[in-house]
């Protein structure tokens, strides 16, 4: 099983593009805190370049910016690549998901009472009321 779970900040503003198909794709690094630090006192970070694909690419591109709280799930790849007629090795992790965990009132830019526009693809989930429900006893309840 191939499944990372990281709680980090972004290093750089997330660099978005779309591919020559029409995919969109957001490229972005967190820093994420180790939990001990070491005999000096300091804490260790270590740093990770992510990939998000489509919808999840393009919100992530419109929401974030350097310094952003997320946590993203995903999985690791690793590339071959060449640079000046040297191979490397490259690792990012794909992501399957990205929440947000810094709060909008804290993103730079933030206006106070100007509404947000919502990602694209979702919409509002109107509640409808629940006349259906049958009230339950709390007598056969098992706790």
């Amino acid at each position: 099983m191939n499944k990372v779970i990281l709680v980090g900040n972004l290093t750089r503003d997330p660099e978005t593009s779309v591919t020559a198909s029409g995919i969109n794709m957001c490229k972005f690094g967190i820093a994420v805190n180790r939990t001990y630090a070491s005999q000096d006192g300091e804490k260790a970070v270590d740093f990770f370049n992510c990939t998000a694909w489509r919808a999840l690419g393009e919100n992530c591109g419109k929401f974030l910016t350097k310094g952003s709280k997320v946590a993203i799930s995903g999985r690791v790849e690793t590339f071959k690549y060449e640079k000046d007629g040297i191979q490397h090795n490259g690792t990012t992790i794909v992501c399957d998901d990205v929440e947000f965990l810094t709060p909008r009132s804290q993103q730079p830019g933030y206006v106070e009472g100007a509404s947000m526009a919502m990602p694209s693809g979702t919409a509002p989930v109107a509640k409808k009321p629940s006349s259906d429900l049958t009230p339950l006893e709390d007598d056969g309840l098992p706790f």
